[in-house]
C-alpha cells in the first residue's frame, strides 16, 4: 500500500451525479482498497477527501494550528484510514463511521498539539473576499462568520457535530446517521432543535441579524 496516495485538496468538491457515500457506495470501494489495489485506493480516497477536507475545515475554521492546516489534519485523516484498512473489519456498520472517528480525532489532537504550546501564536488566516466584495465587507463577513462559529459553539456536542456533517460537509441525513452510528430519525430531530436553537440565539444577539 503506498505511503502517499497523492492528495489534492481543490477548493471545492463537486460530487459526481448519484454519488453518495451510503453503506452500499462506500462498502465495494473499501473491498478492494482493502487488497492493495492501487487504483481501489486511489478511488476510496477521491471519495473521502472531500469529506475530511470539508470537516476539518468546518472544525478549525480559518486557523493554522502549530503550522498544521486544515487540509494538513485532512490529509493526516485521509493516511490514517488508510492505515487502518488491513485491520477494518465489516460489522454491519458504516466505513464511514470509521472515517469520521478518525476525522473527529485527528482535529483534537490539533487542539491538543496547540494546548501543549501556548507560547505559539495562532494566527487567524484571512479567508478570501467573494467575488464582488470589497475590504469593508470582507471584513463584516469574517465578523458575522466568528460570532456565528461561537454561537454554534454553545450548541451540545451531538447537535453542533450534526450541523457540522449536515451543513459544511453536505452529508444526507442517511449518511450523518452512518457516520455517527445513530438512526436517520434522530439525525433530522437533533438538526431541527440545532437550528431552532441556533435561530434563538441569533435573535437574542440584536448586532448579528441588523
Amino acid at each position: 500500500m503506498p505511503s502517499d496516495p497523492g492528495f489534492t485538496t481543490p477548493r471545492e468538491f463537486p460530487r459526481g451525479a448519484g454519488q453518495r457515500l451510503t453503506k452500499e457506495e462506500l462498502d465495494p470501494a473499501v473491498r478492494q482498497a482493502a487488497t492493495g489495489d492501487p487504483a481501489a485506493i486511489d478511488r476510496l480516497i477521491a471519495l473521502i477527501t472531500p469529506v475530511a477536507v470539508r470537516y476539518c475545515r468546518a472544525r478549525l475554521g480559518g486557523r493554522d494550528l502549530s503550522y498544521l492546516s486544515a487540509d494538513d489534519v485532512a490529509q493526516e485523516v485521509c493516511l490514517a484510514v488508510l492505515n487502518a484498512l488491513p485491520q477494518y473489519e465489516d460489522r454491519g456498520g458504516s466505513f464511514l463511521y470509521l472515517v469520521h472517528a478518525i476525522a473527529s480525532n485527528k482535529v483534537a489532537d490539533a487542539y491538543r498539539l496547540v494546548s501543549r504550546d501556548r507560547s505559539e501564536p495562532v494566527p487567524e488566516l484571512p479567508e478570501r473576499p467573494l467575488p464582488g466584495q470589497g475590504p469593508e465587507q470582507h471584513v463584516l463577513t469574517l465578523d458575522l462568520g466568528a460570532r456565528l462559529t461561537k454561537l454554534v459553539a454553545t450548541l451540545p456536542p451531538l447537535q453542533q457535530e450534526i450541523l457540522t456533517l449536515r451543513i459544511a460537509v453536505g452529508l444526507t441525513a442517511g449518511e450523518t446517521a452512518e457516520a455517527l452510528g445513530i438512526s436517520p430519525g434522530n439525525v433530522r430531530v437533533t438538526q431541527h432543535r440545532a437550528l431552532t436553537k441556533l435561530r434563538a440565539l441569533i435573535t437574542r444577539d440584536g448586532d448579528l441579524v441588523q
